[in-house]
């Protein structure tokens, strides 16, 4: 079930600022609750009530989340909803920062979200077949009569 809070402030959001699809500000959402969860996995440390994710943090499950829901579709899906680079997501965050929705510290800025990776490293290599080595001459030639 949708949060309607969440949905209202999104529609509004989109009213503002049209870049994005909602269905991204859903996804993203969804991505940071995976996000946190992995991470309190991995340090048991930041495990409180309060728990803040990091730009690149959140980047790094926004494409791993993306590759589990959408495998080699995730970079079309992003990009149908608006998203191309990783500065989209950084604005989408901020957008939901100035509504109330998430909150930052005093450290957090959208530059936290320029060029960790590119979509096609992160959504369409994966997918891509590995590049053989190249052989040498000897090599190439190695099916010959006995």
């Amino acid at each position: 079930m949708e949060d309607p809070d969440f949905d209202a402030v999104v529609t509004l959001i989109i009213k503002e600022d049209p870049r994005f699809d909602k269905r991204a500000y859903n996804f993203l959402r969804l991505a940071l609750d995976q996000t946190v969860k992995e991470l309190r996995k991995k340090d048991a440390g930041r495990a409180g009530k309060s728990f803040h994710v990091t730009g690149p943090e959140l980047l790094e499950g926004l494409r791993v989340y993306a590759l589990e829901q959408y495998g080699p579709l995730a970079k079309t899906v992003l990009n149908e909803w608006g998203l191309k680079r990783c500065r989209d997501f950084g604005d989408m965050v901020f957008n939901l920062i100035d509504h109330g929705i998430f909150s930052k510290s005093s450290s957090d800025q959208r530059e936290d979200f320029s060029d960790i990776y590119t979509f096609e490293e992160a959504f369409v290599r994966p997918f891509q077949p590995k590049r053989r080595q190249q052989q040498g001459p000897a090599a190439a030639g190695s099916l010959s009569p006995a």
